[in-house]
């Protein structure tokens, strides 16, 4: 299993980054559970973890792409500037690799290749930092 961020906006610690405990994937898999209306890591066990290892801000530029562990301990913080943050993350597993609960959101889907050109394409496009990802309808930086 591994996750894949991109950025689609600049992020920095100002804007509420992506803030990593480098290594923590090598301490296996951590009990997750709702804690404020999000699933996260079982807050005594990433305690303990904040002490062995090292806190590391995923400052990143518009396009860059962090390849991660499925088990690395991963956070972001409040944005407190005037700048968007927005990043895409999805998670990827083998097909074989079912979830416990076999829950839809999580089940597998098979990608559909799209040719080459289409990333070309796309990379002539420019997204503004106010786009609204939550409404793609309404926003015109987003549309043809």
């Amino acid at each position: 299993m591994m996750s894949v961020m991109i950025a689609l906006t600049a992020a920095n610690q100002k804007n509420g980054c992506l803030q990593v405990l480098k290594g923590s994937h090598a301490s296996g898999r951590i009990e997750h559970s709702l804690v404020g209306g999000q699933n996260g890591a079982d807050m005594e066990r990433v305690n303990q973890a904040l002490k062995i290892f090292e806190l590391v801000y995923v400052e990143l530029e518009p396009g860059d792409t962090l390849f991660f562990h499925a088990n690395l301990l991963h956070s972001s913080s409040r944005n407190n500037s005037e700048n968007a943050c927005w990043s895409i993350i999805s998670a990827y597993n083998l097909a074989s690799n079912k979830p416990y609960l076999d829950e839809p959101a999580s089940a597998y889907t098979p990608v559909n290749k799209l040719p080459d050109r289409t990333v070309h394409d796309f990379a002539t496009k420019k997204i503004s930092a106010d786009a609204d990802f939550l409404n793609p309808i309404n926003d015109k930086s987003l549309q043809k």
